[in-house]
């Protein structure tokens, strides 16, 4: 299982097993902090108490270790081996246990932590979940007992000997509906994720007993399972030895916030520098050599900024470049990069190199993953690994300070076509399509020529008929916002499952979209969609393309937009301080603006796309039509033929876009034929 996930760490490897107690931890090590054997996983406690598999970095983990000798005085001193944050965090729970160490952490991580003493299994995930963790039930080929299985990717859990789990019908409906599978699901049947800031709790003791009471397991010897539960496992709860809880909750985040907001935008702004300074200075600490990303874009110029603003040495700057005109966002990242001083270095992509790729994204992402920037996002991890082992990047910025344009663009919107009825504005949706793409892209040029350009339209034709799709099941702000996130919005129309062949709609399960919102802190629909976005396109769609992407090519990304003390800070933040004058990121653009002068940062929002529509329409084309060929899809037995194949045949005649759902389809059609799962289940 270890051995699947080798490129995630090429420098060490080890084992641990306890057969009386039936667990077994493995790992692989990309050595950042402490390149000595010091650092070498599985690492025990010094009581001996605690083993651990540990990924990810505790970035104030030296501060941790003072904490611990101010604690210890008058005691015998701490026995330090090394310097790693790995012998930091197990040291911590001995001295204050689970819950008040990771309260006292900074950083990004997901550990498997085995209790010797209580038998107890703890699994546990950072904050904002930057670092996966995958668990749950392997279906076992050769006997009906399931083994407890977990790890940081799902080719580890695949690797199991005799995995044979099916593939989840809910978790599908979810996946068209949002083009990736949002947590706790995962594409196989009684596999799950662990939800950001959430701790999973395995008591083999109770188990142990469940099990003797209901006699699954006659033999005293035999090792103890936990039962799988029935649905989704999500905290709080408690079954039987399972116990799942948030350790850290961003509802309670944005009540705090909202009781304690700024009043002042000096206070404010001040105040967001010098985090964000913090943030990048704790960041920037490693014992391999380091870089950032560099889009040209607010986010990563502001982070390049204060990097380079801290550092006595040149920074090492990377970006991708395109070959195609309205794509290629180069020429923005070098003028900062000048401008900052920074090393940079630039990587120019051909269709070719970009579309060979393609291929690799099933076992990159070992489940179905539909944001087709994954593909640039996995040529600059490639490309910055040859140089560095650590590179910054600047996302989160958008989802904490107001970046999207459906922040702004939406309400306003809303608020021009409320007054409409509904068939209404069906019709208009209509009328809106009946214009290709190109149109209203050619309707665009003479309005932007007037305009400055940080106001110009960019992809008007795509963004339209979006729109106009949006239109024709949108009866509120919030449904506004539910569109605008899904791509497939009813999977029902396409998803084969039970319920459908018996005459009823196949429901699409429930998600963090659908859990309350905090109590304070998201009254207005821009702070809702941050709070939503925050909690599930973040992690589930932005962390996870990073972090694939990047391990895949051997290469740590960090956030600093995520250490939580910044992000707390932005909950703090009035809503006039994250969208103004019709504008996202007010406060954020305000520090760059100290480094970096306006015309270089002010232009339309453009994201890190791709041409992949022109190349369906092109070079990808018969790859497509043999993935989306109807007799094929007929036969696996998961979609229904004709909705497809009907969008297929409308995108290729250039008048309609259907880019996002077509490639859902194809990303899932391509790990479908990579992993041997076409058996229909």
């Amino acid at each position: 299982m270890a051995l699947a996930i080798q490129h995630r760490g090429p420098d060490d490897a080890g084992a641990w097993a306890d057969a009386s107690a039936g667990i077994a931890l493995g790992f692989r090590r990309l050595s950042i902090l402490d390149l000595s054997s010091a650092g070498h996983q599985p690492m025990h406690s010094a009581s001996g108490r605690y083993v651990m598999t540990f990924n990810g970095e505790i970035y104030n983990h030296t501060d941790l270790r003072d904490l611990l000798s101010t604690a210890q005085l008058g005691k015998t001193a701490q026995p330090w081996r090394g310097h790693s944050d790995s012998e930091t965090l197990l040291a911590c729970f001995e001295a204050w246990g689970l819950e008040e160490t990771l309260q006292k952490t900074v950083g990004m991580f997901a550990f498997a932590l085995w209790d010797t003493q209580m038998r107890t299994l703890h699994l546990a995930r950072d904050r904002f979940g930057e670092k996966p963790l995958y668990y749950g039930w392997a279906t076992m080929v050769s006997t009906a007992a399931p083994a407890f299985v977990f790890g940081s990717e799902l080719k580890a859990l695949r690797a199991y000997p005799g995995f044979a789990n099916s593939v989840s019908r809910e978790a599908l409906s979810l996946y068209m509906r949002f083009t990736y599978v949002p947590a706790p699901y995962s594409i196989y049947q009684d596999i799950f994720k662990l939800e950001p800031g959430c701790m999973l709790s395995i008591n083999t003791n109770i188990s142990k007993a469940l099990q003797k009471v209901s006699n699954r397991h006659e033999a005293d010897h035999m090792p103890s399972v936990p039962a799988a539960p029935s649905a989704p496992f999500r905290p709080p709860a408690v079954q039987g030895g399972l116990r799942m809880h948030r350790w850290w909750s961003l509802g309670s985040v944005v009540e705090a916030g909202a009781q304690n907001q700024f009043n002042s935008d000096e206070e404010a702004l001040e105040t967001l520098e010098q985090h964000l300074k913090d943030a990048v200075r704790v960041q920037s600490l490693a014992d391999v050599p380091l870089g950032a990303f560099l889009s040209g874009g607010l986010d990563s110029s502001c982070i390049v900024a204060l990097m380079q603003s801290q550092s006595p040495k040149q920074l090492k700057t990377f970006t991708v470049g395109f070959e195609e005109a309205g794509f290629d966002e180069s020429p923005h990242a070098k003028a900062v990069a000048q401008h900052l001083g920074t090393d940079h270095n630039e990587f120019f992509i051909s269709a070719k190199q970009t579309q060979e790729v393609i291929a690799e994204l099933p076992v990159m992402y070992d489940e179905p993953f539909a944001d087709s920037s994954q593909i640039p996002t996995y040529l600059v991890c490639k490309a910055a690994r040859q140089q560095v082992t650590v590179a910054l990047s600047g996302d989160a910025g958008d989802e904490l300070f107001g970046g999207y344009n459906r922040y702004f663009w939406g309400p306003r919107i809303w608020s021009r076509l409320a007054w409409m009825p509904y068939p209404a504005r069906q019709a208009l949706g209509v009328a809106i399509r009946a214009i290709p793409t190109k149109g209203w892209d050619a309707l665009s040029r003479p309005v932007n020529a007037l305009l400055p350009v940080s106001k110009n339209f960019i992809r008007v034709g795509d963004r339209a008929h979006k729109l106009a799709v949006r239109l024709g099941g949108v009866h509120n702000l919030d449904d506004l916002y539910n569109s605008l996130v899904s791509e497939w919005r009813d999977p029902a129309q396409v998803v084969k499952g039970n319920g459908w062949e018996m005459g009823v709609n196949l429901q699409v399960p429930t998600s963090m979209l659908t859990d309350p919102l905090p109590a304070l802190g998201a009254e207005d629909q821009q702070l809702r969609m941050m709070y939503r976005d925050t909690m599930t396109y973040l992690p589930d769609d932005i962390l996870c393309k990073v972090d694939r992407a990047a391990m895949a090519a051997s290469l740590e990304t960090r956030v600093p937009f995520l250490d939580h003390r910044v992000a707390e800070l932005a909950w703090r933040l009035p809503l006039n301080m994250k969208i103004r004058d019709g504008q996202g990121k007010w406060a954020l653009r305000q520090v760059l603006y100290k480094y970096v002068p306006p015309k270089l940062i002010d232009r339309p929002k453009a994201g890190f796309a791709i041409p992949v529509g022109q190349w369906l329409r092109g070079p990808l084309r018969d790859w497509a039509e043999a993935l989306l060929d109807e007799k094929r899809l007929e036969a696996e037995g998961y979609f229904y033929p004709k909705p497809i194949r009907d969008k297929w045949l409308q995108h290729l005649t250039g008048r309609y876009d259907h880019t996002p759902s077509l490639w859902a389809v194809l990303m899932f059609q391509s790990w479908l034929e990579s992993s041997s799962q076409k058996v229909v289940h």
